[in-house]
């Protein structure tokens, strides 16, 4: 006699890697949003100024690779940044046609002035950890990304990026 399937719950749901990974996306950028209200500032903004600042003169191929954001859906990202006066882009000298990505004066003092709202919206995410838990969590967190980058629809390739830099101009 067949047996009896199990009744679906929303555990089916509920108790999932993926839907808790979401769900705290979801309350990761809320908290970023919330503490860096003030610099209306996102954290895909934040990461691409970041690299930018890091790496000036990088174009927008290699900006995706090494921040692993959608290069599609990163020149809105960019044009947002321009827009605000953040970022400018120049042509290359080797290809007119590629635009290289530099911070403005306005850029750099928005990220001089973000950091202090950004380590506190990275700290509260983990708050509520013990911090024996914390460094347990972003440990395997590291190791959870970088064992399934490969699977990513965008995985991290800063180095690859990077490696080219150099020789863009």
């Amino acid at each position: 006699m067949p047996s009896k399937p199990t009744p679906l719950t929303m555990d089916a749901v509920y108790a999932k890697p993926g839907y808790l990974f979401r769900r705290m996306q979801q309350i990761a950028v809320a908290i970023f949003v919330e503490e860096c209200r003030t610099f209306d500032t996102t954290p895909v903004q934040y990461a691409a100024l970041v690299a930018i600042q890091t790496h000036p003169g990088i174009d927008a191929t290699r900006l995706s690779a090494v921040i692993a954001f959608d290069r599609s859906t990163l020149g809105s990202v960019i044009e947002r940044l321009e827009a605000k006066g953040l970022i400018e882009r120049k042509p290359a000298s080797h290809d007119k046609r590629v635009k290289l990505l530099y911070l403005t004066r306005a850029g750099a003092k928005l990220l001089r002035d973000i950091m202090p709202s950004v380590d506190r919206a990275q700290a509260r995410m983990l708050q509520p950890l013990k911090p024996a838990d914390r460094k347990v969590l972003m440990g395997l967190l590291a190791q959870l990304v970088d064992l399934n980058n490969e699977v990513s629809r965008v995985p991290l390739r800063a180095e690859d990026a990077l490696e080219h830099l150099g020789r863009a101009e």
